[in-house]
């Protein structure tokens, strides 16, 4: 359990990752629970929020996908003897990222590093990148902007002009707990952690301050404690094996 007089001196909000253990969440940091919504295609197209989760001032999030209080840490990490190494860089690097070309008044950047392939980046006969080639007209040049704004992971930013700083969106700061929408039906998606919230390892690295990023909840990710969209494959698998059993009852 996560003791709420547990902050740095500052007293802000913060979220510590435990050594193969859950995410404590310190600072009274709201928790939602948002979902995709998406086009009669299936595409990703926005988030809607679908409620306020109740919390204390301090809390403990499941990061091993096991628990049966999710998305809260019902300690059964311990049981399944859960392995959270932390993988994932610290701070993005230039190796990682990628410039979109044909930009017009618009410079879209992919860090291929915090990508867990929400979705948000194409459409059913249209790619982000095509759009941005687009760009030089105002409606292509605003549509790749709010596909890059959705990006939960922050994986994709922009800016204006090359020397400009990337631009955000304006994001609340909470936890959100998150459902996507896929072909087979809703499946859990990861941990949504927006508003600049300070990350520390279990080791106690700070992770860079970043405006949107995606955390693992199913234990299943290679790149901890970042979302790698590992589970989406396997709670697909899961959903059709449901359907399955319900088809055939």
């Amino acid at each position: 359990m996560a003791d709420p007089n547990d902050t740095d001196q500052a007293g802000r909000k913060k979220i510590v990752i435990k050594k193969d253990g859950p995410y404590l969440v310190f600072g009274n940091i709201p928790l939602v629970h948002k979902s995709q919504v998406v086009s009669e295609d299936g595409e990703p197209l926005t988030w809607k929020k679908d409620g306020d989760l109740k919390t204390g001032a301090a809390y403990s999030l499941c990061r091993c996908g096991r628990s049966k209080e999710m998305p809260f840490c019902d300690g059964c990490h311990k049981a399944i003897h859960f392995d959270g190494t932390e993988t994932a860089k610290t701070e993005g690097t230039s190796e990682s990222q990628v410039t979109y070309p044909h930009g017009t008044h618009l410079i879209v950047t992919m860090d291929d590093s915090l990508c867990m392939d929400a979705g948000f980046c194409a459409l059913k006969d249209i790619t982000l990148e095509q759009i941005i080639g687009n760009s030089a007209d105002a409606k292509a040049r605003s549509l790749a902007i709010a596909m890059v704004e959705r990006c939960p992971a922050g994986a994709l930013t922009y800016r204006i002009e090359e020397n400009d700083a990337d631009i955000e969106p304006d994001l609340p700061v909470q936890i959100a707990d998150t459902t996507e929408i896929t072909s087979d039906g809703p499946i859990t998606g990861p941990l949504w952690v927006t508003g600049g919230i300070h990350i520390e390892r279990s080791d106690g690295k700070p992770f860079e301050s970043r405006n949107r990023v995606t955390l693992c909840n199913c234990g299943l990710s290679k790149n901890k404690p970042l979302c790698d969209g590992t589970h989406r494959n396997v709670y697909q698998q899961l959903a059709k094996k449901k359907n399955a059993n319900n088809g055939s009852s």
